[in-house]
C-alpha cells in the first residue's frame, strides 16, 4: 500500500509518501494522487524530520526507497554517505562513482532526488565552492548548510 501525508513546518509544506514500509518520496512539491493517511512510519519520518532540522539529529534511521534509474540511484546512494557538516562539490561526487566526466548527470540525479534532506543533496556544492541549484531553492539549500555546520561544530 501506498500512502501520503502533509504536514506545514518552517521550511514549508513538506509531503512524506510511504510505500511497503519504506519512504519513497519526502518533497516540498505536490506527489501524485494516494491514499492520505497519517501512518505510524509516516510520524516517525515526520518527527525524525523534525528533530533533524532542530539540531537533534544528524542521521536518519528510516528505509528509503527512492524510484529512479541505476545511475540516479547510484548518485544517491553516494550522497547519502557525505557526513552531517560536510559538502562535497558535483565533480567529487562523480569521481566517488567511477565516472568522473558526469558533473552535469549528477546535478541532474541531484534534482530528480526524490527524498530530499534525508538524501542530503543540499551537501553538494559547485567546485568553486559556490552553492548552486537546489529544488528547495538556493536559500533553503544555505540555512540547511549553515544549520549543519552550526550543530556540527558544536
Amino acid at each position: 500500500m501506498k500512502f501520503k501525508f502533509s504536514y506545514e513546518i518552517e521550511i514549508g509544506k513538506v509531503t512524506f509518501v510511504e510505500e511497503n514500509g519504506a519512504l519513497t518520496h519526502l518533497t516540498l512539491a505536490e506527489v501524485e494522487e494516494v491514499e492520505e493517511r497519517e501512518t505510524p512510519f509516516i510520524q516517525e519520518s515526520y518527527e525524525q524530520l523534525l528533530a533533524y532540522l532542530a539540531g537533534a539529529r544528524k542521521t536518519f534511521n528510516i528505509p528509503l526507497a527512492p524510484q529512479g534509474t541505476t545511475f540516479q540511484k547510484q548518485v544517491w546512494q553516494e550522497l547519502q554517505k557525505i557526513p552531517y557538516g560536510a559538502t562535497r562539490s558535483y565533480k567529487q561526487i562523480a569521481e566517488k562513482i567511477g565516472n568522473p566526466k558526469a558533473c552535469r548527470a549528477i546535478g541532474m540525479a541531484n534534482n530528480k532526488n526524490p527524498i530530499f534532506i534525508m538524501i542530503p543533496c543540499h551537501r553538494v556544492i559547485g567546485t568553486n565552492g559556490k552553492l548552486i541549484g537546489y529544488g528547495g531553492g538556493v536559500a533553503l539549500k544555505e540555512q540547511l548548510l549553515n544549520m549543519e555546520q552550526v550543530q556540527y561544530n558544536l
